[in-house]
């Protein structure tokens, strides 16, 4: 996601309908407009792997998963035209059971997801983590789970709600680790989140001697 440079406010009614008519994704915060940034090769190779391990324990189930072309409203309801208080974002893998319930007539923001997955970035870490979490919990009720995945490394944090409401987190390291993801009666197993992810050795990260 990359910051623009003008702190010009928008609406969500203008956000959405500039939206429809782009060719581009743009994620909404507040009233800022934010322009999503290309993916890199292992960003792109860990998204599929969850979608294909995810998808494919789903059939003849409820639940049905989306890629990240899918987006997600996270904010204080009901929206008027002069609303900017919210967070539209691009997951990179949700779960959806029983009925989508979705924004508007059409059709391309949902709010009630079961399951959200994003695979961190250096420039979205923070704010994956942060604030887009923290409005995840807070707005979405049916939200059940929540995970976060790294690239250059096996690391899965996983988020769950406890009966109670409050969330817990679990991290996994392994890459012989499995995530139980209950609510959607799946599982993760990390060798095949990282499925064709070549990590580096510290060795590879250690600096070149100085030169004589």
């Amino acid at each position: 996601m990359s910051w623009p440079n003008a702190e010009t406010l928008f609406t969500e009614v203008e956000y959405m309908a500039l939206e429809r008519a782009s060719e581009e994704r743009h994620e909404f915060l507040d009233g800022l407009i934010y322009l999503m940034a290309g993916e890199s090769p292992a960003h792109g190779t860990i998204c599929t792997n969850l979608v294909l391990i995810v998808a494919s324990q789903l059939k003849g189930t409820p639940c049905q998963a989306w890629s990240k072309d899918t987006k997600v409203r996270s904010g204080p309801l009901p929206v008027t035209r002069y609303s900017m208080e919210g967070l539209f974002s691009y997951p990179d893998l949700l779960v959806v059971c029983g009925t989508p319930v979705y924004l508007d007539e059409y059709q391309h923001v949902v709010l009630n997801p079961r399951v959200i997955v994003e695979v961190l970035s250096p420039t979205t870490a923070a704010f994956d983590r942060g604030v887009k979490f923290l409005r995840y919990l807070t707005y979405l009720e049916s939200l059940t789970d929540y995970l976060t995945v790294a690239q250059d490394k096996p690391l899965v944090e996983h988020h769950s709600r406890q009966p109670n409401g409050e969330w817990a987190v679990k991290s996994f390291t392994d890459l012989a680790d499995t995530v139980p993801l209950a609510s959607i009666d799946c599982t993760l197993n990390l060798r095949d989140v990282y499925d064709r992810i070549e990590f580096s050795s510290p060795k590879d990260e250690q600096p070149a001697p100085p030169a004589n």
